[in-house]
């Protein structure tokens, strides 16, 4: 599929969603990065803006990119309206084709997944080589099927943390794993509902 169609597609998703008045940030975000200094953070797949928007309530200047304009319109108008335009960057921009320029103390990909093609393991390569010395890239991604996902492939796979660390083929010498896990949780969807899901979580430190 073009380009042109996972342009549409996404932007079909998120203007289909009214925009949230106070997007949540990802749980995984705020008790990974609690407690951290400020700095320089990438958003990969930024959506509704919780993430970008948490840390820039913290301090952190985030470059903030989804292939949704629709999004990341909606999130530069948000971070104006509170204040936080000087902090929040929000552009569109296609992972497939090229990368966001710029060095970060840290690059969030929260649940970067697409019905398109995207080479993500390349995508989070560089991420990993786009980090200060010290600097660390957290990669959550689904480990079950939430039932307001527009992914409802019941054969769909979800590779473990370890195994995402592995296509990185990241040496070892300079990249460290600090984090790779499968916790569960309680999640609330768009439309309110609730229900248990699973996690992976992976944590990658770039030597200091």
């Amino acid at each position: 599929m073009s380009a042109t169609d996972a342009v549409t597609f996404w932007d079909g998703v998120y203007a289909a969603r009214p925009a949230p008045d106070a997007p949540r940030p990802n749980v995984r975000l705020v008790e990974t990065v609690t407690g951290l200094p400020s700095g320089d953070a990438l958003d990969l797949g930024c959506g509704s803006g919780g993430d970008a928007l948490w840390l820039a309530r913290r301090g952190w200047r985030v470059t903030a990119v989804d292939i949704s304009g629709v999004a990341a319109e909606r999130l530069a108008a948000h971070a104006r309206a509170h204040g936080l335009g000087d902090l929040v960057d929000a552009v569109r921009h296609d992972l497939r084709t090229s990368f966001p320029a710029g060095r970060y103390d840290l690059v969030c990909a929260h649940y970067l997944h697409t019905p398109f093609d995207l080479d993500r393991a390349a995508v989070l390569r560089s991420a990993a080589h786009a980090l200060r010395p010290g600097g660390r890239l957290l990669v959550v991604d689904h480990g079950s099927t939430a039932p307001w996902s527009w992914d409802q492939d019941p054969d769909v796979r979800h590779p473990a943390p370890g195994e995402v660390a592995a296509g990185l083929a990241l040496d070892p010498a300079t990249w460290r794993v600090e984090r790779a896990e499968a916790p569960r949780r309680t999640a609330t969807g768009p439309d309110g509902r609730t229900a248990e899901v699973v996690d992976h979580v992976l944590l990658v430190r770039r030597a200091g």
